[in-house]
């Protein structure tokens, strides 16, 4: 039986398809698509009008924006466990000409365990990007990072407030595996040319990551089942 959390995952997904009146394959091909490959929306706009469907760049994106981030609500509850030793780092993801801050970590396989879009990169904005992996995840034997302050501070702070027992260690060698992730991301956004705010820019790389996730086998599939990485975003919505 699904989990009450996912059904009403499910429920909000269709509520926003009723919406958006356009067939739910057409729409979920083009986020697909821009989640998973280096696109622009007018690049998406072109391809779809060479299989005879006429859709504006902006209507792509406005599907972007209300589906992505519910099909990443959902891939949370299906998420396959990850390693209890993570390598954490922060990127730069350009927002209204600004450099925001993205915070991702994995562990030491490579598997994403969290991002988190913030607007500023200090000691509070790590610590609640750590609170949040932690709160999905459950507490990690070990945590490496730079030589942040701010990281290192949010870290040993948490430590010290709720007493958790948490191996803290700085190395920019160790640090290369999520630093190297970062890329995959950075790929996907490039052509994008930065986007126009916050909000938009959160829901959007929401869907970026679960489909890097996606790729990198961690959505738990039903009954041990094969399945390409398109039929498991797809999944998401059924």
């Amino acid at each position: 039986m699904k989990s009450l959390s996912i059904q009403l995952e499910e429920s909000v997904l269709r509520r926003v398809v009723k919406r958006l009146h356009y067939p739910l394959d057409v729409m979920l091909l083009c986020v697909r698509w821009y989640a998973a490959y280096a696109l622009s929306l007018r690049n998406l706009e072109e391809m779809m009008a060479e299989r005879g469907v006429e859709v504006d760049h902006t209507t792509v994106h406005r599907w972007a924006v209300r589906i992505l981030p519910v099909l990443a609500k959902v891939l949370r509850h299906r998420k396959r466990p990850v390693g209890r030793s993570w390598r954490m780092d922060e990127t730069y993801i350009q927002v209204g000409k600004q450099w925001k801050y993205l915070y991702r970590a994995v562990d030491r396989l490579g598997h994403t365990v969290d991002f988190l879009l913030t607007a500023k990169r200090d000691h509070a904005a790590a610590r609640r990007f750590f609170e949040r992996a932690i709160g999905a995840h459950d507490v990690p034997e070990k945590i490496t990072i730079d030589k942040s302050g701010a990281n290192t501070a949010a870290v040993r702070s948490m430590v010290a407030d709720s007493g958790v027992d948490i191996m803290l260690r700085q190395s920019k060698y160790l640090n290369n595996l999520v630093e190297q992730d970062h890329r995959a991301i950075k790929r996907i956004t490039r052509p994008m040319l930065g986007f126009k705010n916050f909000h938009c820019a959160a829901k959007i790389i929401a869907g970026i990551e679960t489909m890097h996730m996606i790729k990198k086998g961690q959505l738990q599939c039903s009954n041990g089942e094969v399945a390409s990485a398109a039929e498991q975003f797809y999944s998401l919505a059924f």
